[in-house]
């Protein structure tokens, strides 16, 4: 059943908003944002409580702090906080604290409209323990809750599970990001356009089992590409040079082709490497791999046979690179599986970090249908797995 969203609310003028969004950004080296995809795709959830005269109270996790605080100073929110303030074309402030009298004092110093950033929830050690008495603070700052966090729906932190079920008595709904990612999710596993085509790409099979499963349920035909291509193909009894495969999942594999038949289809050409570097000696080869070569990317047959198979589909849903796509070398196969979807007419659904920052890079997002925020949650919606970070928002009647 649906849930219920931020336009569902009656009012929310003078309301201390709590905003559990994914501002979970890449970082450079230094600390300064790689990437700002996330903060931009929350923004009309923030945009509209600030209209409306809200108290927003925005929450998020940023990286892994390990609790040395001269380490996890690269991880505080406060470039997140500029940045935000920069898209929205307003003040934000920002708390150095997540919960505590000084961040009480800053929400009762709110006026309607404004916005307050917390500190990195996971600098407190009860975000990631789904503490209580921790959910309990930050639900006591606030009258409603929305959560606009897809992105990490799949985790039991807090802020996601013990925050929400703390305000059972006040309005919990979902933000815009998140009410689209549900919706269109959700009419892909029960009414797609046909044919379905899915491609499915990355280093492991086992990271991507139910995914995989869940996928040859539903599918017409399966593209695979990325490292688990080696892994098929070694449980086919086919040679795979230095490839890297996962010996441990051979049976595995095994199962998922019987299980596909033929519609499961792996590269015909691949572009191997004299070893995985961006500087290596690189060349096609159809077939099997040689020995001492590294499978490193789908070739051009196979490119252009998986971009005939985009072209005829009605909806396709894409996870994970067909190659090692950071190096410019093995760049191609995710490039032209890219731009088959952004030429496509079908309902084109991008998920997964690497993939929709592959995407992005590419500059061919905006001609993609959905461009998923999420990565795990994102496989395990699909798969058909419960997602903790919705259960206690409230569903439309």
């Amino acid at each position: 059943m649906p849930k219920k969203t931020v336009y569902d609310l009656p009012t929310v003028h003078g309301q201390r908003v709590l905003v559990r969004v994914d501002f979970n950004v890449p970082l450079t080296p230094t600390g300064a944002i790689a990437n700002d995809r996330r903060i931009r795709k929350t923004l009309p959830t923030i945009q509209y409580l600030v209209e409306k005269g809200a108290c927003s109270i925005v929450m998020s996790h940023l990286g892994r702090p390990t609790g040395d605080p001269q380490a996890d100073a690269i991880y505080r929110m406060d470039r997140v906080a500029h940045r935000l303030e920069e898209l929205l074309g307003r003040p934000v402030r920002k708390a150095d604290e997540v919960v505590g009298p000084a961040v009480e004092r800053a929400v009762a110093a709110l006026a309607p409209g404004d916005v307050l950033v917390l500190e990195n929830l996971r600098f407190h050690p009860g975000e990631k323990a789904g503490d209580a008495a921790f959910a309990r603070s930050l639900a006591n700052l606030g009258t409603i809750y929305v959560n606009d966090a897809f992105g990490t729906c799949h985790n039991t932190d807090a802020s996601m599970v013990a925050v929400p079920r703390a305000m059972q008595d006040r309005p919990r709904v979902a933000g815009l990001l998140l009410a689209r990612e549900l919706e269109v999710l959700t009419h892909l596993l029960e009414n797609p356009q046909r044919p379905l085509v899915g491609i499915v790409g990355g280093a492991k099979v086992s990271d991507k089992i139910a995914f995989l499963r869940s996928l040859l349920g539903r599918v017409d035909r399966l593209l695979v590409g990325g490292a688990m291509t080696y892994t098929f193909m070694k449980a086919q009894g086919r040679s795979i040079g230095s490839s890297r495969c996962e010996n441990e999942r051979l049976d595995l594999a095994r199962e998922l082709l019987a299980q596909a038949g033929d519609r499961l289809l792996l590269p015909e050409d691949h572009v191997v490497a004299d070893r995985p570097s961006a500087d290596a000696h690189t060349r096609v080869v159809a077939g099997d791999i040689p020995e001492g070569w590294y499978g490193m990317d789908i070739g051009p047959q196979t490119r252009e046979r998986y971009a005939a198979w985009i072209r005829r589909a009605g909806t396709v849903v894409w996870n994970g690179p067909m190659g090692k796509f950071e190096d410019a070398p093995f760049a191609q196969g995710t490039r032209a599986v890219a731009h088959a979807l952004a030429d496509s007419q079908a309902v084109t659904i991008v998920g997964g970090g690497e993939t929709a920052e592959a995407v992005e890079s590419f500059g061919l997002d905006s001609r993609i249908a959905h461009v998923s925020t999420g990565g795990g949650a994102f496989l395990e919606f699909l798969s058909g797995s419960r997602l903790p970070g919705l259960e206690y928002l409230e569903e439309r009647t």
